[in-house]
């Protein structure tokens, strides 16, 4: 069993030489005509497994056709990782699409739902006014209600 470092350093290796070969190395349209970002890889504690976590900047039709360009890519890729690696065994790779978008525009949305009902609670406070007398606390705390001091307890 690889310690967490190891695998640490072969995650950074697979991040870099995806990363160069989707900008550089890949001709498949489905991945060269989109702007593809790898924003994260993991590799499992015995080095056999691989994810590379991306995103694409584009619609639903884009990173469908993304995912498939990836998939017919992945054993170039992992050709390249294991080059770049000189390990005995290099890692599968398994290509995920990263939840950070979605998750981002979801509180983007909660955020502004807030900002809406603060500005609804602002104006139905404009004009309120407290409940009962202006001033509760007219007499002092060491007077009686006719001015006279009261011994405190």
């Amino acid at each position: 069993m690889a310690n967490n470092a190891r695998a640490d350093n072969l995650a950074k290796l697979i991040r870099e030489v995806v990363a160069e070969k989707l900008q550089r190395g890949i001709k498949d349209p489905r991945i060269s005509n989109h702007q593809v970002t790898v924003t994260d890889t993991r590799v499992t504690g015995d080095l056999r497994e691989g994810t590379v976590f991306y995103t694409v900047y584009g619609d639903d039709a884009d990173r469908a056709e993304v995912a498939a360009g990836l998939e017919s890519a992945k054993g170039i890729l992992r050709s390249e990782v294991g080059k770049a690696a000189g390990i005995k065994h290099t890692p599968s790779l398994a290509f995920l699409p990263d939840a950070l978008p979605e998750n981002a525009r979801t509180i983007e949305d909660l955020l502004d739902a807030t900002r809406r009902r603060d500005e609804q609670l602002r104006q139905q406070a404009a004009g309120a006014q407290y409940a009962g007398e202006p001033d509760p606390y007219a007499t002092g705390p060491d007077e009686g209600p006719d001015g006279e001091d009261v011994p405190r307890t």
